[in-house]
């Protein structure tokens, strides 16, 4: 059943809480000060009850550890979920599912994206007005600073999601700065298959096939020169999502 958006703002939202996740693989030369910088943020802009809840997907360096001590420096603003496997999907899905948080956000390790759109971002969603939100490097408006090869390959592969899924709203399927309410964790997160760089862009997809209500930002966005994204085999996978996708909804239709 597709859900009804409401453009009434919750009467409650200064009282709503936000659990933001950090995904995190092999990250511990950057997490402490990663984490330290975000905590930062939300106790001086975010008006909202917050935590940051780091998921650790099998690291195998010192990130554990780290994401520990910063839960017990911390408690109640920092925790911790570990996962023995890999994927930034499936990181997602265990964090946001263990989550009672009414907001569900994330965004990348290394903070890519300007942590200033942040309120613009969760506040639509904590009040009511979408169900799920993005940031977007290729809106107008977009502020974005990467290597020409991934910028053409990130430009190419929405090409495609649009000439496969022309009905679809949004720009930008991979940005890796979301957020969801509750309503979206119950009922969407099980249909997504995906564990791991797609999810993104599955999330996107079954979202707005099942009438949720999406809000889309421009961010400004910089680089990670150290990312652990494998640009050729996350290419190749996504392309098999995609159609994984076009398949099950022509089957639905």
């Amino acid at each position: 059943m597709n859900p009804e958006p409401s453009n009434n703002p919750r009467s409650d939202a200064r009282t709503a809480s936000v659990d933001v996740v950090i995904p995190v693989y092999n990250e511990q030369v950057v997490l402490e000060s990663s984490v330290n910088t975000l905590r930062d943020f939300l106790i001086a802009n975010c008006p909202y009850r917050w935590r940051i809840l780091i998921a650790n997907n099998a690291s195998k360096d010192r990130t554990l550890k780290i994401a520990q001590r910063l839960a017990e420096t911390y408690p109640g603003e920092v925790d911790v979920v570990h996962l023995d496997q890999k994927g930034r999907g499936r990181a997602l899905k265990k964090a946001w599912s263990a989550s009672t948080a009414d907001v569900m956000a994330y965004m990348d390790v290394d903070l890519s994206t300007n942590l200033d759109h942040f309120m613009t971002l969760v506040t639509p969603i904590v009040e009511g007005r979408y169900h799920l939100a993005t940031g977007s490097r290729l809106m107008p408006g977009a502020r974005v600073k990467r290597q020409p090869k991934r910028e053409i390959i990130s430009r190419c592969y929405n090409l495609i999601v649009r000439a496969m899924f022309p009905s679809r709203k949004f720009f930008d399927a991979q940005c890796g700065f979301k957020a969801i309410d509750a309503a979206v964790r119950t009922e969407l997160l099980p249909h997504i298959v995906d564990n791991a760089w797609f999810f993104d862009t599955e999330l996107l997809l079954r979202a707005e096939q099942r009438g949720w209500r999406v809000w889309e930002i421009p961010v400004e966005w910089v680089e990670d020169l150290d990312t652990r994204v494998k640009i050729v085999d996350t290419a190749i996978e996504d392309l098999k999502g995609l159609a994984r996708v076009r398949v099950t909804r022509l089957k639905a239709r």
